[in-house]
């Protein structure tokens, strides 16, 4: 069973990315310079799976600041539309970093980002922020919760 709530998280994830579905985000929550939970919204630039996903970003940002001081982070994707068969609670656990590998920000990019970054994939402030899972929590399509590790 978990097999397949994993595969349907992931079949989620993978809808939830930009190029898939513009506008959608998922929430990603870090630690501020106090200690304290910060959540915002992002769009998903690209996910493998439940195992990493990926984000544009900006060095600049509040973002980048909190993971380069604590890489702890949680991602949560949440619908409960049961009208149009959607519910789910997907919570992973893990650490984040910022990446600013010019073939990944490439690789990253998305038609949108532009109204960001002026300059495009040169853009001196754009940057990836990197998403890895450690642990899961899973619940999708009313099948029992499926808790793990990676």
């Amino acid at each position: 069973m978990s097999q397949k709530v994993i595969a349907r998280a992931e079949e989620i994830i993978r809808s939830k990315t930009a190029a898939e579905n513009m506008g959608v985000g998922v929430t990603l929550s870090l630690l501020d310079h106090e200690g304290y939970p910060t959540t915002s919204c992002l769009s998903i630039s690209r996910a493998d799976g439940i195992r990493q996903i990926l984000f544009g970003g900006s060095l600049s940002s509040n973002k980048a600041k909190r993971i380069m001081q604590n890489s702890r982070a949680s991602v949560c994707i949440f619908d409960d539309n049961f009208e149009a068969g959607a519910y789910y609670n997907i919570t992973l656990v893990g650490d984040a970093e910022v990446v600013t590998d010019p073939e990944l920000k490439k690789e990253v990019w998305y038609e949108g980002l532009e109204e960001h970054f002026k300059n495009g994939l040169d853009d001196p402030d754009y940057c990836v922020l990197r998403f890895t899972t450690k642990r899961y929590n899973l619940w999708v399509d009313l099948e029992d919760e499926v808790t793990g590790s990676l």
